[in-house]
This record gives structure tokens, C-alpha cells and sequence, in this order.
């Protein structure tokens, strides 16, 4: 892992109660927040990138099934890579 950044964020009361229950219920400790918020922010960043491609791809209507499925492959490489085999 790269070099850390800190962070200061604001969040609702009841998103704090409900990420600490969460990860108290899996056996987490207070340090696993971070972790638990970067592979969010990640995943959110990713279904967001994937999302903005196919919209911006979804104009080419003679690659369309060709292009999806190029980016599903892609996908489930990816996935696989930083995910492990949770996503599909």
C-alpha cells in the first residue's frame, strides 16, 4: 500500500452506530474502519467507472453486444484480481 493519507470526514450518527455494529458483528477492531472504508470507496469508484463506460458505450449500437461483453470479461478480471471471487 502506498503511502497513507489522512482523512476527515463527516458522517451521520447513524452511519457511525451502523458501520461499527457491522464490523463489531465480523470480529473487527477500530483500525478496520480505514480498511473497510478505502475497499468502499474503491468498490464505489469502480461500479461508477464501469457505469460511465457502458453509458458513454451504449451510443455504438453495432458493437453494443460485442463492447458489453468486453467489459464484462474485463470486469470479472478485475474483480477477480482485487476482489478475490465475491464479485461476478
Amino acid at each position: 500500500m502506498d503511502e497513507p493519507v489522512r482523512w476527515t470526514v463527516r458522517v451521520s450518527k447513524d452511519t457511525d452506530i451502523a458501520v461499527r455494529t457491522f464490523l463489531a458483528q465480523r470480529g473487527m477492531k477500530k483500525g478496520d474502519l480505514a480498511k473497510f472504508i478505502e475497499e468502499a470507496v474503491r468498490s464505489r469508484v469502480f461500479d461508477q467507472t464501469v457505469a460511465e463506460t457502458k453509458a458513454r458505450n451504449a451510443a455504438v449500437p453495432a458493437k453494443e453486444k460485442e463492447i458489453d461483453t468486453a467489459i464484462e470479461d474485463a470486469l470479472v478480471n478485475v474483480c477477480a484480481e482485487r476482489f478475490g471471487s465475491r464479485r461476478k
